[in-house]
């Protein structure tokens, strides 16, 4: 796994994987939260589609936490 993990739907994430990002493909909130769980250490950024951002509670989101999250536009 690199530093950057794509999150979300696998429609919206296509073109990630192209570009060397590792893709977490997660179709339902229960996806998205394993998949956030799962996150090696070594991750630095996250791309989350607006349905995995939905998903995540705000408390993982911590904006102080160890990695940087952003959401593609919806």
């Amino acid at each position: 796994m690199n530093g950057i993990v794509a999150i979300g739907e696998q429609e919206q994430l296509r073109g990630f994987a192209l570009a060397g990002v590792d893709v977490a493909v997660a179709e339902d909130p229960a996806g998205v939260r394993a998949a956030w769980a799962a996150l090696a250490s070594e991750v630095a950024l996250v791309i989350l589609t607006p349905a995995a951002h939905a998903a995540l509670a705000a408390g993982e989101l911590d904006p102080k936490g160890p990695r940087l999250w952003v959401v593609m536009p919806g």
